[in-house]
């Protein structure tokens, strides 16, 4: 069997470990916002990542950006640190399995803005999982509130909800990035502008965090790096609605992680939510001619 035909399978594992990865790094994210604050737990863990990709990219070769994929890492690192802030922002203030399952609207909202930006169809199909996915957001927001889990529980829902929006645009944008960049040149370039848009607050936000959270900080930023490379891969080699889906895996980190780490319970109507969001997502997801052809067709 030839590479061109392992690709798709092989991208789609390597995008489920990078998604593994990142579920890890949000657990360590959580303690860091809860213990430095949202903004001084996210410039400190970017700029360290920064750090990282930066000599991994000099180790491969230190390929100089094309115009288009600079302004592909622009507009990436742009929606990923207002995208960054409202998820850590909300992850603090509602557990870890609710924050992913609100999360997971993103791959159906992809889906809607591929035939927004990338002219794709859409049919009945996709708008009646839209539908469903929304009536799943609805009941995990209805446990929610009678679980009462604090007053700002659900402003961090919300926060997660317009997180999701712009993560779905990030998959879009991270498909068109993918093909007009190397993972090294990603990764770096990413953690980068993110850290100076972060770093533009600093004269006023930014405070030395205590040594005992330094190492949290480095694992976070590695798997951060480390997870950025596994999904540039996997964006550069398979579709965006067909990799998108590997983000149904974080709910079980999510769950595992928030139990064992913050003591979180995962609430009946969590579980129901999720599923009736993942199988909408799922059930949209069946056309395959998701993103391919309209996207190559920009690239």
């Amino acid at each position: 069997m030839s590479a061109r035909q392992l690709s798709p399978a092989l991208a789609f594992a390597v995008a489920a470990a990078g998604i593994g990865l990142f579920s890890v790094m949000d657990a360590f994210m959580k303690s860091l916002v809860l213990g430095l604050g949202v903004y001084n737990a996210m410039v400190w863990r970017t700029g360290l990542s920064t750090l990282l990709g930066g000599a991994a990219w000099i180790a491969s070769g230190r390929s100089r950006p094309s115009p288009r994929a600079l302004r592909l890492h622009a507009l990436r690192g742009l929606i990923t640190a207002a995208m960054a802030l409202l998820f850590f922002w909300g992850l603090a203030r509602v557990p870890m399995a609710q924050a992913i399952s609100l999360a997971y609207i993103a791959p159906l909202l992809a889906l809607l803005l591929g035939a927004l930006f990338l002219h794709e169809r859409v049919g009945r199909r996709v708008v009646a999982a839209s539908f469903v996915a929304v009536a799943g957001v609805g009941v995990i927001l209805v446990g929610q509130r009678s679980a009462v889990m604090g007053p700002q529980a659900f402003e961090g829902a919300v926060a997660i909800l317009a997180s999701a929006v712009l993560y779905a645009v990030n998959l879009v944008v991270a498909r068109l990035q993918s093909q007009a960049a190397r993972p090294a040149e990603i990764a770096f370039l990413q953690s980068a502008i993110v850290t100076a848009i972060l770093a533009c607050a600093a004269p006023w936000l930014a405070v030395l965090p205590p040594t005992g959270e330094w190492w949290k900080i480095a694992i976070a930023a590695a798997l951060g790096t480390a997870s950025l490379f596994l999904l540039a891969w996997a964006y550069a080699h398979g579709e965006t609605g067909y990799l998108a889906t590997t983000e149904y895996t974080s709910f079980v980190y999510a769950a595992a992680l928030g139990w064992l780490v913050f003591g979180e319970r995962v609430q009946p109507t969590t579980l129901a939510g999720a599923a009736i969001i993942v199988g909408a997502c799922l059930y949209a997801a069946r056309r395959r001619d998701i993103a391919r052809s309209a996207v190559e067709q920009t690239a």
